[in-house]
């Protein structure tokens, strides 16, 4: 297996946006521990997020 098949493509969980190489945040989900991600503009936007995982909803 390639190191390119052990990455996980990161993606902003409220708009989709690709993060790669971006001002983006990462953070443990509060309820499950799942990494979430979310990009700058969601974040200064205060956009709801949905964790992947458990459906855990914040701000």
């Amino acid at each position: 297996m390639s190191t390119t098949d052990d990455r996980e493509t990161r993606s902003c969980v409220s708009c989709g946006l690709n993060i790669a190489g971006t001002n983006a945040a990462a953070f443990k989900c509060p309820e499950c521990g799942q990494q979430v991600y979310r990009c700058a503009k969601c974040r200064k936007q205060s956009n709801l997020y949905e964790c992947p995982d458990c459906g855990f909803t914040g701000p």
